[in-house]
């Protein structure tokens, strides 16, 4: 994990990879609350098995669980201090290479792309990749956006 004083020692940092998370199993509890939040009980995500006959061997979170898991992961990367608050801009670039499979412990790693000035503080770009030893390809790309207000 990096840790910045400042949004000073950040953007000094743009171009540099700022750390990797810790291992975090998707479980099918997590997969099962998700789609009662969210209303997608598709069979691929909530129904082990059936899903063990289907396209991918069982059950996989939902691309969108494992993009709103950055937030968590993204803790575990960096930390910036002396700002009155973060929020979360949104999200460019957003894609899902390959499915998580419900059992799968997923980490990510970040690499700060730009700051900028913005009225009252700094926006950061940070390019998510949400990886796992049990696939070649990223689960989850994202460029997420965060405002840092002083």
């Amino acid at each position: 994990m990096t840790s910045f004083a400042s949004l000073d020692e950040l953007t000094a940092a743009v171009g540099t990879e700022l750390g990797t998370s810790a291992w975090h199993t998707v479980t099918q509890e997590q997969v099962n609350l998700f789609a009662e939040a969210t209303g997608d009980h598709q069979w691929i995500h909530v129904d082990p098995e059936r899903a063990k006959e289907g396209p991918f061997g069982g059950p996989i979170a939902h691309g969108y669980l494992t993009l709103s898991l950055i937030p968590l992961l993204a803790k575990e990367c960096y930390s910036v201090g002396g700002v009155r608050m973060a929020v979360n801009y949104g999200s460019d670039k957003v894609r899902f290479p390959a499915p998580v499979p419900v059992g799968t412990p997923v980490r990510a790693t970040a690499e700060l792309l730009s700051v900028t000035e913005v009225p009252g503080g700094r926006q950061a770009v940070v390019r998510f990749t949400v990886s796992s030893e049990a696939s070649a390809k990223p689960h989850c790309v994202a460029e997420t956006i965060t405002r840092f207000y002083l």
